[in-house]
């Protein structure tokens, strides 16, 4: 893997993004913002799965009240999502968000912009600049025969930031997203070139939790295997909870960060003795809370177990009418196959404990 492009460091709340600092996993919350129990309910829930920053739409005057409210009920960094309405952005400044996501260009006139580089300023706090295939101005489009490009894409992001930097601001973030996983992986490429401010990335609509997920990890990737990307926000038509999950299993196969459980498991064959698919997804759902890293091994036969997990912490590998249960490729105790289940979730919360 290639090491990671360094580039500037912007403060979001009490995170760092860029400048060598960790990868964070970011969701979005999928409420009625003006709703503010509903939404303040969902963020905790988030942060609770690992969520590291939350990101709210900013649709209308309610929503943009809403903020304040919000910010003093929660412990993540929150980002105001605005588009076309210049005002709900310096609102969302003043109401204490930790970061702006607009596109520049899609804000009006000069002075509409300066008053929200202004109201940025003014609460120290960065702005995201976010170029998205689905709403790439026509004067691009027409300069690349009416399609949507990835050069067009990188196009439209540096003129946005142009119109930042013009007014002496520089505390940018920089995403530049596409439907089509080839056309995101070329843009990203290219502004990785062009540019030093960190790179949020993620493909835009990715889609429904199967195919959504793989279009993400092919997605990002790609991109963050070349050492590109500082923070992450994996799009899905779900549950947001699912994105945190799905975000940190992309890092996790990446060895970019070491959070929470691993389960690992055999594909399973006919010399299996045990019935892997269930024994692995209960395990996985009642170790979902844990924060420690630890990778836990399924494994349905002596043939592929121990010996081949022997990198897990922990592990259960199945005989006839008996579990394995091992810890780094030693069996430390051998149950009864109605047994070994809670026989191997002991021996994970002894080491999730320690």
């Amino acid at each position: 893997m290639n090491t990671r492009k360094k580039t500037k460091k912007v403060k979001v709340g009490n995170l760092e993004i860029g400048g060598g600092s960790p990868i964070t996993v970011q969701s979005m919350t999928k409420t009625d913002t003006s709703d503010i129990d509903t939404t303040v309910k969902q963020i905790h829930a988030l942060e609770k799965a690992g969520c590291q920053i939350v990101r709210c739409a900013v649709p209308d005057k309610a929503a943009a009240e809403a903020l304040k409210e919000i910010k003093k009920q929660i412990n993540i960094p929150l980002v105001a999502d605005i588009h076309f309405n210049h005002m709900y952005a310096v609102m969302a400044a003043e109401a204490g968000v930790d970061k702006l996501r607009i596109n520049p260009g899609n804000l009006g006139d000069p002075d509409k912009i300066k008053a929200v580089v202004d109201a940025a300023k003014d609460h120290q706090i960065p702005i995201r600049v976010g170029v998205n295939s689905g709403s790439l101005e026509p004067k691009i489009k027409q300069k690349f025969h009416g399609h949507v490009t990835a050069e067009g894409l990188v196009k439209s992001a540096l003129n946005n930031i142009h119109i930042l930097e013009k007014l002496n601001f520089t505390d940018i973030v920089v995403s530049i997203k596409a439907t089509s996983v080839p056309m995101t992986i070329s843009a990203y490429q290219m502004i990785a070139k062009k540019i030093n401010y960190p790179l949020h990335v993620g493909i835009t609509e990715a889609g429904i939790p199967r195919v959504g997920s793989i279009r993400s990890a092919a997605g990002l990737g790609a991109i963050l295997s070349q050492g590109i990307g500082d923070t992450i926000r994996v799009s899905l038509t779900s549950d947001p909870l699912e994105e945190i999950r799905v975000g940190y299993e992309i890092l996790k196969a990446l060895q970019l960060v070491y959070h929470g459980v691993t389960v690992i498991s055999c594909p399973t064959c006919g010399r299996s003795d045990i019935d892997v698919i269930k024994i692995a997804t209960e395990i996985e759902e009642r170790t979902k809370n844990i924060k420690q890293p630890l990778t836990i091994a399924i494994m349905g036969c002596e043939v592929n177990g121990p010996g081949e997990a022997a990198d897990a912490d922990v592990g259960l590998a199945g005989g006839r009418g008996v579990g394995l249960i091992f810890r780094e490729g030693q069996v430390v105790r051998k149950v009864p196959e109605a047994e070994m289940i809670e026989a191997l979730m002991d021996e994970i919360e002894s080491l999730a404990i320690n």
